[in-house]
């Protein structure tokens, strides 16, 4: 099974700590972050891994070299010369991911309790091209989903700003839920990456103007249990919640 780090980020929530090393290599309870990320994927199977750099991306090259790749295939996308956020980074890395073999990804300072694999066997049961693990949390920017789990909107509750344009919500018909940083691809979603999309671009947008076309889907959850490693403050919650797992 395929899956994709994303560890290309600047980490400026994170700061001073990332002004001499990358997101993913700050330590929680004594080990990076992209190490709990890429055991965990390979406690659920996953055995062949894309990771990608920007920031000090050769402390991560040294990581895994260091580290044997951890016993797994690991290809580096390379956005060292240029930032291509969430959704750019996924179509840069597509020739890795060619074929019909749906691939995992999950952000590097995400730490949850889901179960990796079941996600991945609903994703490849439900026919969706993209699922979205998502879950009943408080939030300010919710993922707006339909009676059939179908994404249809987002909305912000503070501003009442809707996305995509046009979209009408409804309390009665839309179910909020927020988004956990962790989704699975089919490669049949590439199909809808056109012209438009090129170069640096938010998966999140693309998923939002795409998915009246394309079938973008939620596993969505009441039960998930998620920590965010967004600043300094949060590192110790992060510890604990570890050690709670």
């Amino acid at each position: 099974m395929k899956a994709m780090i994303f560890a290309a980020g600047l980490g400026t929530r994170l700061k001073p700590l990332t002004d001499h090393m990358p997101k993913a290599l700050v330590p929680v309870a004594g080990r990076p972050m992209l190490e709990h990320v890429i055991l965990k994927l390979k406690a659920a199977g996953f055995n062949e891994l894309v990771i990608n750099i920007h920031h000090f991306g050769e402390q991560i090259l040294d990581f895994l070299r260091a580290n044997q790749n951890f016993g797994l295939t690991i290809h580096i996308s390379d956005e060292r010369d240029c930032l291509l956020d969430t959704g750019g980074g996924i179509r840069k890395a597509e020739p890795f991911f060619r074929g019909n073999e749906p691939f995992l990804i999950h952000n590097v300072d995400i730490l949850s309790d889901t179960d990796l694999k079941a996600l991945y066997e609903y994703h490849r049961q439900s026919g969706n091209d993209a699922t979205l693990l998502a879950s009943r949390r408080k939030t300010i920017r919710y993922l707006l989903f339909d009676d059939e789990k179908r994404l249809c909107g987002w909305i912000n509750k503070d501003t009442l700003q809707t996305k995509p344009e046009g979209f009408a919500y409804n309390p009665e018909h839309h179910h909020e839920y927020a988004f956990s940083g962790i989704h699975v691809i089919s490669p049949s979603l590439f199909h809808y990456m056109d012209e438009r999309w090129t170069g640096k671009f938010s998966i999140m947008d693309f998923y939002l103007q795409t998915c009246r076309e394309a079938r973008i889907g939620g596993r969505l959850t009441d039960t998930l249990r998620l920590i965010d490693i967004g600043k300094p403050e949060t590192l110790t919650q992060a510890e604990e919640f570890l050690a709670s797992l």
